[in-house]
C-alpha cells in the first residue's frame, strides 16, 4: 500500500504543476514578476488553480501515509519521478523543447529512482 500512496503523491504533485503552468500561460498578469493584483486574485480564485492548491494538499496526505509505513530514505527518491513525468507532459502539453540534455537528465533521474529502490533498506 505504500506504494500506492507514494504514486498518488507524485500523480497529485505533477496534476498541479501542470495545472498551474496551464493557467499561468492563460493569465500572463497574473504572476508575481508581472503583478497585477486583480489578475492575480482572480488567478487565485480560478477552480483550476483551487484545485491544484488541493492536489497539493491530497499529495501531503498521501506523503503522511506513505511515510508511516515506510522508511523516508526509501519513499523519497520516487518523488523524483515528479520530474520526468512533468518534463514529458511538458512537452506534450506546452511544445516544450525534449533535447538530449532533458532526455540525459530524465534518464539519470529514472536510473537513481531504481538504484535508491533496490537499496537494502527495508
Amino acid at each position: 500500500m505504500s506504494y500506492v500512496f507514494i504514486a498518488l503523491t507524485v500523480l497529485l504533485t505533477v496534476y498541479g504543476q501542470v495545472v498551474l503552468k496551464w493557467q499561468v500561460d492563460l493569465n500572463p498578469g497574473a504572476t508575481i514578476e508581472n503583478l497585477n493584483p486583480r489578475a492575480l486574485l482572480s488567478l487565485l480564485l480560478n477552480p483550476w488553480v483551487v484545485s491544484a492548491f488541493a492536489a497539493a494538499f491530497g499529495a501531503s496526505l498521501f506523503w503522511m501515509a506513505a511515510i508511516g509505513r515506510m522508511p523516508l530514505s526509501k519513499a523519497y527518491p520516487f518523488t523524483a519521478l515528479s520530474f520526468p513525468l512533468v518534463a514529458v507532459i511538458s512537452v506534450w502539453a506546452f511544445r516544450e523543447g525534449m533535447d538530449w540534455h532533458k532526455i540525459a537528465g530524465t534518464a539519470l533521474v529514472i536510473a537513481g529512482v531504481i538504484v535508491l529502490s533496490r537499496s537494502g533498506i527495508h
